[in-house]
């Protein structure tokens, strides 16, 4: 704003240095005190839970392992050989089941899988069970559509 008088002009100018003046005096007298007005976190909980960070994925600059892992347990390491016991052989008439000794470390599914690809039959279940002397007996419960009496002969058990 343009002031004709020229005092008028004065007056402003020292008030405006006397209003920059003491603003200065404010903020250097709060720098040399230091601010005491921090916020505390009021914690609710005895435990404290660290805090969920971002977790990245690996990412190796190179293979641990040269050569992947081969599956060692195949069809020839997990049957063993078929029981031909006279127990064995009420289950082939009867029940439609054959019997093998399996790997110790052989599961059900394993065990379903390699009958399928030794003898080309399909399972309805397998029952297992691990003898006194330690070795692991199998129960393979085949299909209507397979004969065990059949198979039995096709192996040679008969």
């Amino acid at each position: 704003a343009i002031v004709n008088n020229s005092g008028q002009c004065r007056e402003l100018l020292t008030m405006a240095r006397e209003n920059k003046a003491s603003k200065a005096k404010d903020v250097a007298k709060k720098v040399k005190l230091g601010s005491h007005n921090k916020a505390v976190a009021v914690r609710t909980k005895t435990h404290f839970y660290r805090p969920k960070t971002l977790v990245q994925l690996r990412k190796p600059r190179y293979d641990r392992r040269s050569v992947a892992r081969e599956n060692k347990m195949d069809k020839y390491r997990i049957l063993k050989f078929p029981l031909t016991t006279e127990s064995a052989m009420k289950k082939i008439e009867e029940d439609n089941t054959l019997v093998f000794i399996v790997d110790k470390r052989a599961n059900k599914r394993q065990i379903k899988e390699a009958v399928k690809g030794m003898y080309d039959i399909h399972t309805k279940k397998v029952n297992t069970l691990i003898r006194p002397d330690g070795q692991k007996k199998a129960y393979v419960c085949l299909t209507e559509d397979y004969d065990a009496l059949d198979v039995a002969n096709r192996i040679g058990i008969i």
